[in-house]
């Protein structure tokens, strides 16, 4: 039984992408830098404040990267409340873990989990966009991993704040051929009014779909 512990709420510390190599460099699972440091590491400069440092993980490895982070304490982040701390794995309507060393307050690090099908990743929100999950994760010249930018922008197209149209604009044109063509086309899935998709094309010269 997981017991509830109060609202999702408390301090962060602030971490560098680099320091979560220092915490997470030597476990042998995947994971990855997500939200806007990842976006931030494909361009290789910092472009705005960050409040957290959120970590990606497969939902499947979740346990495992739970025991290998030894003095930690995790909690279920959902519907703005907190519950924990975790002595198994998440539940299954669980997405977001909350993070601190063992009798501190501060808040460290958010686990992502992320949904997946053998050696596919899977997008929980819309089970028909997938890709290879080798195509999940890229590197940064210092090897640091983080979550590819079209999947990234494709959370971030959901709900949007302020925040990411910001990161939008800043990684558009920047995106490879490969990497537009398959958000266009993901987003034209989910919504083909999606007010990104004209910029998007007009960015790679793609031609716009048939009324």
């Amino acid at each position: 039984m997981t017991l509830a512990y109060g609202p999702a709420a408390g301090q962060w510390q602030r971490l560098h992408p680099r320091e979560a190599r220092s915490l997470l460099g030597q476990m042998r699972l995947p994971w990855w830098i997500a939200g806007g440091w990842a976006l931030d590491l494909y361009i290789g400069r910092q472009g705005r404040p960050h409040k957290d440092l959120d970590i990606g993980i497969l939902r499947r490895d979740a346990r495992a990267v739970l025991l290998a982070l030894d003095g930690w304490e995790f909690f279920e982040a959902r519907g703005g409340e907190l519950f924990g701390p975790l002595t198994g794995a998440p539940r299954e309507d669980v997405n977001s873990l909350w993070g601190r060393r063992i009798h501190c307050s501060e808040w460290v690090l958010e686990l992502l989990l992320e949904h997946s099908e053998g050696e596919q990743w899977v997008y929980r929100r819309d089970r028909r966009l997938r890709r290879p999950l080798d195509a999940l994760i890229r590197y940064d010249p210092e090897c640091t991993p983080y979550l590819a930018p079209e999947i990234q922008l494709l959370y971030k197209s959901s709900h949007i704040r302020p925040e990411d149209d910001l990161d939008f604009e800043r990684v558009r044109a920047l995106l490879d051929d490969a990497s537009r063509l398959w958000l266009c086309g993901a987003l034209s899935q989910l919504d083909r009014q999606h007010r990104w998709l004209p910029a998007l094309r007009a960015a790679g010269g793609i031609a716009s779909e048939p009324g």
